[in-house]
């Protein structure tokens, strides 16, 4: 008798898979109200695009669920994601609408700058069901936000059809809140949402300030015991300059202390930076006081540079610092 045949499931393709709208970002190139400035640089932009971008130049497989317009923007886009090598397989091209694109001032003296979207009905908010991986997931780790479930029904019903379907491969899921109260109908309807995807995570991100918003609780103690009831296995507070208060089921919990900087040049996409700290160091094998440690390490590397991506570093630049 011949012995059985034993099929395994087949290892994930990625490390990591994510899902947003990656955007065009012009940002001015000298100080002044967006009306005033004539020179502008033209990058990449978005909070998830900004997520896959550092843990790609750390060296991880990563991947990005998105749809860009058949315009410049878009083919702008498209060349980005392969100069950071970003895996396509998942970006669609949609012909009937456009890629959203946004400006922001320069602010040198580390103040937030003032941004301006132009995204309203833009490729990405049309993102549905339709766009997740067909089969089994594709990652053992899904990376979320609170900005993909806002943008449309359509791209919520996507982020918990992702949660679920990662969940039931086995893969774990990290969810930073990233809240755009403007892009929801109510602050009720964005507590609710963001707190349910929450529930589905393993990892939970947010800011101090966004927290008290999301639970009503106003230390970063109580607003993590409040995800970790929910059901998170995992909690990082964003502190700002303070750095970070960290929390485990049935583990350790404490400050990660920041890291002191000599010149914030622009606070954006630091909260992206610190996600692709405790990400990466995760799924890295660190624990969680030391990926919320390398967290600290990268927000204040990003703060030092102009664009949102600028001051995420290489794998090799990541281990100089050390």
């Amino acid at each position: 008798m011949q012995p059985a045949t034993t099929f395994e499931a087949p290892a994930p393709v990625l490390d990591v898979l994510t899902v947003g709208e990656p955007m065009a970002l012009f940002m001015a190139t000298s100080p002044g109200e967006l009306h005033a400035v004539s020179d502008y640089r033209r990058v990449a932009a978005g909070a998830e695009l900004n997520v896959a971008t550092g843990l790609a130049r750390l060296g991880l497989r990563t991947g990005y669920i998105t749809r860009l317009g058949a315009d410049s923007f878009g083919r702008f886009l498209q060349g980005e994601l392969a100069r950071e090598g970003i895996d396509e397989r998942h970006v669609a091209i949609d012909a009937a609408h456009s890629t959203g694109f946004m400006m922001k001032t320069r602010a040198d003296d580390g103040r937030d700058p003032q941004i301006e979207y132009f995204r309203k009905g833009s490729a990405a908010s049309h993102l549905s069901i339709a766009d997740a991986p067909a089969g089994g997931f594709p990652a053992r780790h899904l990376h979320l936000t609170g900005i993909t479930p806002a943008l449309s029904p359509a791209t919520r019903e996507l982020a918990f059809h992702l949660a679920r379907q990662a969940r039931a491969a086995g893969a774990t899921i990290s969810f930073d809140p990233n809240l755009r109260p403007r892009l929801w109908p109510s602050r009720e309807a964005m507590v609710d949402c963001i707190n349910a995807l929450a529930a589905l995570s393993d990892l939970v991100l947010p800011g101090l300030s966004e927290g008290e918003l999301l639970t009503g609780h106003t230390t970063p103690e109580a607003v993590a015991d409040f995800y970790l009831s929910q059901g998170a296995r995992q909690v990082v507070v964003k502190l700002g300059p303070e750095g970070a208060f960290f929390a485990e089921q049935g583990g350790a919990s404490g400050i990660a202390a920041g890291l002191p900087v000599s010149r914030v040049v622009d606070t954006v996409g630091a909260g992206d930076g610190f996600a692709v700290g405790v990400v990466s160091g995760l799924l890295e094998g660190l624990t969680l006081t030391g990926a919320a440690a390398r967290g600290n390490a990268i927000g204040a590397r990003v703060v030092q540079f102009p664009g949102d991506s600028d001051g995420l570093p290489t794998r090799a630049e990541l281990d100089a610092a050390r």
